[in-house]
């Protein structure tokens, strides 16, 4: 009785602290009207909560207003209880009675079979702000195929961790179309996912001329130059790695450079994507030197680490320590560039293209969304030769973006 006091008064203690409103909550404040009459289906996670950690599924399922008949399990699954990268199995939920219909596996879109009985797909997921990370090709896919179907799709809205201003890197380009770079975006793209449903919808990114009956539920008070930890949501990890929010912002920092499998980025180590070591490096030396490079909003210290499992486990790396002081001015997606052209002029013989396989080469070329970036920063390993092209996009991105923006 005791715990379960402890835990009612630490939810009530986060609602209070709360100065956001995620859209779900938005959506039971009006009574769930919009559902009213409508077979639901719902694309969730575990970071589909309110302020007080009730499951978007638990309270939709609980609305007496609220039909709600399937559920869609992306990457790690609704409960996430599914490992990176696995399969996700279709199943029936054992808290609901709801059955789970995996939109990661064989399917990584939703098809007409599993949308037979719904009329309006729900999506609710927090997610990081950088095109890699699944979730937002969850959610285009599956618009298009509301679209395709005459289905309604519906976006609970939640905050970017990025904020809303930050935008870097250049569109993706033909060739390098994947699940980790679906749509022509910038690698950071300073949306909310309600915006980027928007911005998708009638950009034409759907294909084909596909238009979807969309409807985005907003957040109430979030503002585009807030951190996550301003809002005062409470965090739930989207993914194993994303701990935090402050792992959140480091994503885009260092998930490129970790695709080559040259240095271990904090993975597998208690820092995930805050770290660039290996077993080659002087510390001290790598972080005197890009300390040196004065990049705005941030600075790196030496660290020694022996990790845990994935690259280098049980080995002795050592590397830096990245730490952001100014997430708006911090250049975050070109860090790692910064990090592999210091190393390639003090370790010239561990030159990531020249010691990756193709495999590797290619996953690399599709996070960046152009063959273009690799091709010119292999030259001569210096930021200074891809700086334009990566950000050749953002100013046009940017305006062309704002028009779908809900916050100020």
């Amino acid at each position: 009785m005791k715990k379960y006091i402890s835990i009612l008064f630490a939810a009530l203690a986060l609602s209070l602290t709360a100065q956001v409103k995620p859209g779900i909550e938005v959506l039971r404040d009006n009574d769930f009207a919009a559902l009213k009459g409508k077979r639901v289906g719902l694309i969730t996670n575990p970071t589909g909560v309110d302020n007080k950690l009730r499951p978007t599924i638990d309270i939709l399922h609980e609305a007496p207003e609220v039909e709600l008949v399937a559920l869609y399990a992306p990457e790690h699954g609704v409960r996430g209880d599914v490992h990176a990268g696995d399969h996700v199995d279709n199943f029936t939920d054992p808290a609901t009675g709801v059955t789970v219909y995996s939109i990661y596996g064989a399917n990584l879109k939703p098809s007409p079979e599993m949308l037979k009985d719904v009329d309006v797909l729900i999506y609710d997921i927090q997610d990081i702000g950088c095109r890699s990370y699944t979730f937002i090709s969850t959610m285009g896919v599956a618009m298009q195929a509301c679209a395709e179907l005459g289905k309604q799709f519906m976006v609970l809205d939640r905050p970017n961790p990025l904020g809303g201003n930050k935008i870097e890197g250049n569109l993706v380009e033909d060739s390098c179309y994947s699940f980790v770079s679906r749509f022509p975006i910038p690698y950071v793209y300073g949306l909310t996912p309600g915006e980027l449903a928007q911005y998708m919808n009638n950009e034409g990114l759907l294909g084909d001329s596909l238009k979807v009956d969309l409807t985005v539920v907003p957040m109430e008070g979030w503002k585009r130059d807030m951190t996550f930890a301003q809002t005062g949501m409470p965090w739930v990890l989207p993914s194993p790695h994303i701990p935090n929010p402050e792992a959140a912002v480091m994503y885009p920092a260092s998930g490129i450079l970790g695709e080559l499998g040259y240095m271990n980025i904090g993975v597998g180590y208690t820092e995930p994507f805050k770290l660039f070591c290996a077993s080659w490096v002087n510390a001290e030396d790598l972080a005197k030197r890009l300390n040196g490079l004065n990049l705005p909003g941030m600075m790196f210290r030496p660290i020694h680490i022996k990790p845990f499992y994935s690259f280098g486990k049980g080995e002795n790396l050592q590397g830096v320590e990245v730490y952001i002081t100014d997430p708006e001015k911090a250049p975050l997606s070109l860090t790692q560039f910064y990090v592999m052209q210091e190393l390639a002029d003090m370790y010239p013989d561990h030159k990531p293209f020249e010691t990756c396989d193709q495999k590797r080469l290619s996953m690399f070329d599709k996070v960046t969304g152009s063959k273009e970036i690799r091709r010119r920063f292999g030259r001569n390993y210096r930021v200074d030769d891809i700086i334009d092209y990566w950000n050749k996009d953002v100013e046009s991105f940017g305006r062309k973006s704002s028009q779908y923006h809900l916050y100020k």
